[in-house]
């Protein structure tokens, strides 16, 4: 299983940028190589805060879709995971909380893999950030 950050539909939906053609041959690859995709409830809640803070309202529906569409399952966010990553950003302050609440979702599920241009997952032991 693969999980799948907030930037990947962020990119496939917005303006032209080298991040969105690489987005696609990434969820290309993994959809073509038959690998399960998950997310998390806060790559949503992280969809809505960034379109809602730059007033691009218009854009949380199509973000939606294009995460929605490709995933299987969208875990939700239970208190273990808060409070692993209360120990993940005491113990390692390179990561955002965003980034931990996601490594302990991933960490629960045993996800080891992620699509994301976010290099702060790469100083995750046990985590595989995938890129083109």
């Amino acid at each position: 299983m693969i999980f799948v950050d907030s930037n990947i539909p962020m990119y496939l939906i917005g303006a032209d940028h080298p991040n969105k053609h690489a987005a696609r041959s990434l969820l290309e690859r993994a959809v073509i190589d038959g690998e399960p995709l998950a997310t998390d409830a806060e790559v949503l809640r992280e969809i809505l805060h960034r379109y809602a803070a730059i007033d691009r309202r218009d854009a949380i529906g199509p973000a939606f879709e294009a995460l929605l569409g490709v995933v299987d399952v969208v875990h939700p966010i239970e208190l273990a995971d808060t409070v692993r990553a209360r120990v993940l950003i005491e113990r390692d302050t390179r990561l955002s909380a965003r980034d931990a609440i996601h490594v302990a979702v991933m960490e629960r599920r045993s996800i080891d893999r992620i699509l994301t241009f976010d290099r702060a997952f790469d100083v995750v032991a046990g985590v595989a950030r995938l890129t083109p």
